[in-house]
């Protein structure tokens, strides 16, 4: 299968050099600077602060080219857009990697219902200049695999032949029958989160600061109880029902445990706040609809 892997982020860069060395015709779109670095130099990765950094000489394109099995989107929610425009020439399935809650209509309209699929990285890491750094459970397995599913929740044979070519390269994958619910969901609990988090200046000072982690866990029941169906995974539900004097602690632990301190929320960023403010736009659209 060929494979296009449309943005060279940090999780682009991980998922094309992971599949390259897995052994697939893979190629990695870039612009700009980062192009240049990368044709220059390859996708280089580093485990953690190691001083020690490898080469992945994943090929790289400035705009697609040619036909592809399947092409793999790693853009920001806010960026989606320009990117719809160069997919719809295009002939292959695209799977949507990345946060998005405006369901898979508008995805399709673009491009062709027929071709979508939606689906969450669950990998992580930081950009060090042009060295992505990862941990090692982050590349190659985790405990939460990444789930991909077909916007009407059947389980297809693209479906299940991409989750296996995905794990056989090592990559985590699962089937995920509401994957739109899931995506909202992630969305409802992650914009009060990050944007929590940003104003009180990192995970730790939000954490430190019991009434703020309460007004954020207001949004996020706000948003819950907005979507037309019910949280997924189910256990997002606890948000909701579970007493406000338990899950504030909860929460407070989780804002200074290592997997908050050192994930992304650690480095809020102009891209950041430009996603978080279109995924509220896609989380209010419909109460405005009705």
């Amino acid at each position: 299968m060929k494979l296009l892997v449309y943005g060279a982020g940090v999780l682009g860069s991980l998922f094309a050099a992971r599949m390259y060395e897995a052994g697939h015709d893979v190629s990695l779109l870039a612009r700009g600077g980062r192009l240049a670095v990368l044709r220059r130099d390859g996708v280089r990765l580093a485990e953690g602060d190691s001083p020690d950094v490898r080469r992945v000489p994943v090929p790289v394109v400035e705009r697609p080219d040619g036909e592809y099995g399947l092409v793999t989107v790693f853009v920001r929610t806010h960026q989606v857009d320009a990117v719809l425009e160069s997919l719809a020439g295009l002939d292959g399935d695209v799977l949507f990697l990345h946060n998005w809650a405006a369901g898979a209509q508008p995805l399709g309209a673009a491009i062709g219902h027929e071709r979508v699929l939606l689906g969450f990285p669950t990998s992580a890491g930081t950009m060090d200049g042009d060295v992505v750094r990862y941990r090692r459970t982050t590349l190659i397995t985790r405990r939460v695999a990444m789930p991909i599913g077909e916007p009407d929740g059947r389980t297809t044979p693209r479906l299940e032949r991409i989750v296996e070519t995905f794990r056989a390269a090592g990559i985590n994958a699962k089937a995920e029958p509401r994957m739109d619910a899931w995506l909202k969901t992630h969305a409802a609990f992650e914009v009060p989160l990050g944007q929590a988090v940003h104003l009180a200046g990192g995970p730790v000072k939000l954490a430190a600061d019991p009434d703020a982690v309460r007004g954020m866990l207001h949004l996020m029941r706000q948003n819950l109880a907005a979507m037309a169906t019910p949280p997924a995974p189910r256990a997002f539900g606890a948000l909701r029902t579970l007493p406000q004097g338990l899950l504030v602690p909860m929460l407070r632990r989780f804002l200074k445990s290592p997997t908050a301190v050192h994930s992304g929320l650690n480095h809020p960023s102009p891209a950041t706040a430009a996603e978080f403010e279109r995924l509220t736009e896609q989380l209010r659209a419909p109460a405005r609809a009705r």
